[in-house]
């Protein structure tokens, strides 16, 4: 068969209602990470929808308990044609966020998946069981083409804890690393720029979750009685966060900005849309680092947001002076931000301003990372993108969310290229999420077309080894 057939037969998977069945009986499978009492469905989920696919592609798979003591189970499998091939690391996550049923729209249930027009509802559509399960139908129709081979050699890992912050992951990986060695990182997961535009993403941004508090006393006390004579916990805080971060969203902080971006980020970056969508907000034109377009805003540079605030119970004022107020912040950065430094630089800064009551805590971390457009992995893959669809894909050096890639990235050294089925309003981790019929489909020919790409030694870059 050629390419072109190849391409054809996993769109076919989508056209003939298979691809539908399949990931309706993924979403039925109530895999949520955050919920202790789901171990059973991930380990279900593994068991009984990927083991046997796997297996019948000829793969050999092993499900491993995690090494962070969760029970958040991990599948690692692998197809070895000839040890001379060069060698793809694939990956996903089997495991969702909460399904938070009561808040989805009349008629909706996040275990169900739902067809309505083009957009396919359930949880886990966009993230990541219609992502990875994109991928694999793909996969399996390269294979038939091929008469049984792919032409290069496969391996897949598949974590259940991802959106619980990846626990065990790096340990994981850290210490599988020869049965994870590869040439290449092909995996899919977060949004395209827009629904209609192919994109590829080579890392991400990294992320630091930190909390700032102020706490002067065991209780409150009567506002009319002690107003004007005590310190307000929230107004002090008020006034810490003000100084970290300016009435504009601009970063007040050195430390915490980015050093001046490379030529060539800004040049990838250059005039690209952001949002715009039916369902996305209004991007706030005078908001954040003055002098940058949208883009660069959110792949090119750093934000500091406020995630929480509070003080007292919001939803019953009362009259008096609460003894402590808390706001968990978090600053989204590029690679060469010293982020690892934060608590100490936010600190620095804090007192300098003469806020010294203000304790800060960190929280949930993960690195950035990036790889560059001019990379031979990406410009092969944006060549198969655009033999496959007609159109040049956006190519963005990172994610403006957070993944583990510098597991993928530093840890084990691969080059990364993700390839996203979903878009940005789809509603990820809220109700409602959906998967888009049109994304999808496109996304079996593109998938395909990259496969098959990768067993023709003509058109690969060849192994680093």
């Amino acid at each position: 068969m050629t390419r072109s057939e190849a391409i054809s037969s996993a769109v076919q998977q989508f056209d003939d209602g298979r691809f539908l069945a399949t990931l309706a009986r993924r979403i039925a499978y109530q895999t949520e990470s955050e919920e202790p009492a789901q171990a059973a469905a991930q380990h279900a989920y593994l068991r009984e929808e990927l083991a046997p696919l796997l297996q019948r592609l000829g793969f050999s798979l092993t499900i491993h308990p995690n090494p962070a003591g969760v029970d958040l189970p991990l599948l690692v499998a692998q197809r070895i044609e000839d040890p001379d091939l060069p060698t793809v690391l694939m990956y996903g996550h089997a495991d969702v966020v909460r399904g938070n049923a009561a808040r989805w729209s009349a008629g909706r249930d996040p275990w169900r998946l739902q067809v309505e027009g083009d957009r396919w509802y359930g949880r886990g559509t966009a993230d990541n069981k219609g992502q990875h399960s994109i991928n694999l139908a793909a996969l399996e129709s390269v294979m038939a083409a091929r008469a049984g081979r792919l032409g290069f050699n496969a391996k897949l890992l598949i974590e259940t804890g991802e959106e619980a912050g990846s626990p065990g992951l790096a340990a994981f990986c850290a210490s599988h690393r020869p049965a994870l060695a590869a040439d290449l990182f092909l995996a899919s997961d977060g949004p395209r720029l827009a629904a209609e535009r192919p994109t590829l993403f080579m890392g991400s941004r990294g992320a630091v979750n930190f909390e700032l508090s102020v706490h002067l006393r065991e209780r409150a006390y009567h506002s009319g009685n002690w107003g004007g004579l005590l310190a307000n916990p929230a107004i002090l805080l008020a006034h810490a966060l003000a100084s970290l971060v300016d009435a504009r969203g601009r970063i007040a902080v050195d430390a915490l900005r980015p050093p001046a971006m490379p030529p060539q980020i800004r040049q990838a970056l250059a005039g690209l849309p952001v949002g715009g969508g039916i369902d996305d907000p209004d991007v706030d034109q005078d908001w954040g680092e003055p002098g940058l377009g949208p883009a660069e805003q959110v792949f090119g540079w750093n934000s500091l947001d406020v995630l929480t605030l509070s003080a007292g119970d919001a939803a019953k004022p009362v009259n008096a002076i609460q003894p402590r107020a808390s706001a968990w912040c978090q600053l989204r950065f590029v690679v060469g931000t010293d982020w690892r430094g934060l608590q100490q630089h936010v600190r620095d800064h804090l007192d300098r301003h003469g806020f010294p009551m203000v304790q800060v805590r960190l929280g949930a971390q993960a690195a950035a990372t990036r790889l560059l457009p001019d990379h031979p992995w990406v410009q092969w893959a944006a060549q198969s993108l655009r033999q496959t669809t007609g159109r040049d894909a956006v190519l963005l050096p990172n994610l403006g969310g957070s993944l583990p890639n510098d597991i993928f990235a530093d840890q084990l050294g691969l080059p990364t290229v993700w390839v996203p089925h979903s878009y940005p309003a789809c509603a990820q981790h809220a109700p409602d999420e959906h998967l888009l019929g049109g994304v999808a489909r496109e996304g079996l020919a593109v998938m395909a077309g990259l496969y098959w790409d990768l067993g023709e030694a003509g058109l690969r870059p060849a192994p680093r080894r």
